[in-house]
C-alpha cells in the first residue's frame, strides 16, 4: 500500500501543476497601440541601426528610450498626437547632459578600436585613425558612444580620444595639419632618429603642425602631446587633399600598396582590414569617404551591367558578393572587392590579395565567382564625403 506515502503526495502535486490552467490574462497581453507608430518612425528615420540610434519602446503609455535624431522623436510624438493616442514622453535625445557640452572628440591613438558594446571583449565594429573627428553622444563605464565621419555608431575607450566642446573643437580644426603618408612609422620625442617613441603612426594619421626643421616636423597630438616626424614621412594636409585624384590608376596603385595586409574583422586601417575596411581605406587614400560596411557600400554609386560577363567593369569598380534573395529571405551582401582589370579583383580575404574571375587563371576564385551579386562604380559625388571639398580635418583658412 502507498497510502500516505510521500511519493504519492508528490505525484498528486505534480499532476495538479501539469493540469492547472493559467488564467488567460497571464498568457496573453494586448499589443501596445504605440508600437505601430514607433516602428513606422523607426523605418523612416533609422532603418539602419548602425548609423542612426532610435531605441524606443513603450511601457504602458510611457515612451522610454533614446535617440540621437531629434526629428525622429518629434515625428513620433506628432503621429501619436494626431492619432489621439495618449502617451507620456520619457525619450532622451542625445547627446546626454552629463557630457556638459563636450559633444566632440578627436582620436588620439594611431588607430583607435571602436567596439559594438562599451567593453574590451566586445566585437570590433570599426576603427578610426589619429585626428579623426567624432560626434560624442553618451558615456558609460569609461567608454563613449561616438559617431565616425561615415556615420557609424560605436563605443570607444576614453583613453583613445580627446573630448572637446564646440570652442575647443573649432580651435583644433583651425590648426594647420599634417597627414602621415608612410604605411607605418613613429613620432619621436626629439628631432633625433634614435630618440624615444611618442606614438606609432599609420597612413592617414592627422596631426597639427607646430614647427619645421630641415629634416623633421614638430607636431602636436590632439591631446596636447608633442613629437617629431621625419619630413619625408608626412605632407601638409592641404597639399595632400589637393593632390587626390581617384582615377583608375591611382585606386589600383593604392590598393596594391596594401597587398599582404592581414584580414581583421572590424579593421579599417593599416593595422588590418576586413573586406569593406579595405575598399574604404583605398578610397580614403584617394580622398573619398565610403560607408563602413559592404552591405552599406552596395547602396552607393552606379549599378553596372554584368549579366553577360565583366567586360563593362573598369579598375576601381566595387564587386559585391553574398547570398541572393530567395524563398522570401532578403539578400545578404557579405563581401566586397575592387576590380583592377585583366579579369582580376583585389580584396581582403585572409589577407589582401588578388583573385581572378577567369577559370583558366592560376588565381581563379571559384568561391567568389559563385556568390557574385553585382558591381558598382563610385564617382566622387556618390561618396559620403569628398575630402577635397569638405573641412573634415582642417577648417579652411580665414581670408
Amino acid at each position: 500500500m502507498m497510502k500516505n506515502s510521500p511519493l504519492l503526495y508528490l505525484l498528486v502535486f505534480l499532476m495538479a501543476c501539469a493540469t492547472a490552467k493559467t488564467p488567460p490574462s497571464e498568457t496573453t497581453s494586448a499589443p501596445s497601440p504605440l508600437m505601430p507608430h514607433i516602428e513606422a518612425v523607426r523605418q523612416q528615420f533609422a532603418p539602419d541601426k548602425r548609423t542612426v540610434l532610435f531605441q524606443v519602446s513603450p511601457n504602458g503609455q510611457v515612451l522610454r528610450g533614446e535617440t540621437n535624431t531629434p526629428a525622429a522623436k518629434a515625428a513620433l510624438l506628432a503621429r501619436l498626437t494626431s492619432a489621439g493616442i495618449p502617451f507620456q514622453d520619457s525619450i532622451q535625445v542625445l547627446p546626454e547632459a552629463s557630457l556638459q557640452g563636450k559633444h566632440f572628440a578627436v582620436v588620439t591613438l594611431s588607430v583607435a578600436n571602436l567596439r559594438s558594446e562599451p567593453k574590451h571583449p566586445a566585437e570590433l565594429a570599426t576603427q578610426a585613425t589619429m585626428g579623426t573627428p567624432l560626434n560624442v553622444y553618451k558615456y558609460k563605464d569609461g567608454w563613449y558612444l561616438v559617431q565616425t565621419p561615415d556615420k557609424y555608431l560605436s563605443w570607444v575607450d576614453a583613453a583613445g580620444i580627446k573630448l572637446l566642446d564646440a570652442a575647443g573643437f573649432a580651435s583644433w580644426q583651425q590648426k594647420e595639419k599634417l597627414l602621415y603618408t608612410q604605411l607605418f612609422g613613429f613620432a619621436q620625442a626629439s628631432a633625433q632618429p634614435q630618440s624615444a617613441t611618442v606614438s606609432d603612426l599609420v597612413y592617414g594619421d592627422v596631426l597639427a603642425l607646430k614647427n619645421k626643421t630641415k629634416d623633421f616636423y614638430e607636431v602636436e597630438f590632439p591631446d596636447g602631446r608633442t613629437g617629431f616626424v621625419p619630413v619625408a614621412d608626412a605632407v601638409l594636409y592641404k597639399d595632400w587633399v589637393a593632390s587626390r585624384q581617384p582615377s583608375e590608376e591611382n585606386l589600383v596603385a593604392s590598393a596594391k600598396r596594401l597587398m599582404g595586409l592581414p584580414y581583421l574583422w572590424g579593421g579599417t586601417s593599416l593595422k588590418g582590414v576586413d573586406c569593406s575596411g579595405f575598399t574604404k581605406t583605398v578610397y580614403f587614400m584617394n580622398g573619398l569617404v565610403l560607408p563602413r560596411d559592404a552591405s552599406q557600400q552596395v547602396h552607393v554609386g552606379e549599378l553596372l551591367d554584368t549579366q553577360n560577363g565583366f567586360q563593362n567593369l573598369r579598375p576601381g569598380d566595387l564587386l559585391f558578393f553574398g547570398v541572393p534573395a530567395k524563398d522570401g529571405k532578403a539578400e545578404r551582401v557579405v563581401h566586397v572587392g575592387m576590380w583592377i582589370g585583366n579579369h582580376e579583383f583585389i580584396h581582403s580575404a585572409g589577407r589582401v590579395r588578388i583573385s581572378s574571375m577567369d577559370p583558366k587563371a592560376a588565381n581563379f576564385d571559384a568561391y567568389e565567382l559563385n556568390r557574385f551579386l553585382r558591381a558598382k562604380r563610385i564617382p566622387a559625388q556618390a561618396a559620403l564625403q569628398d575630402l577635397r571639398t569638405s573641412a573634415l580635418y582642417e577648417a579652411p583658412a580665414v581670408k
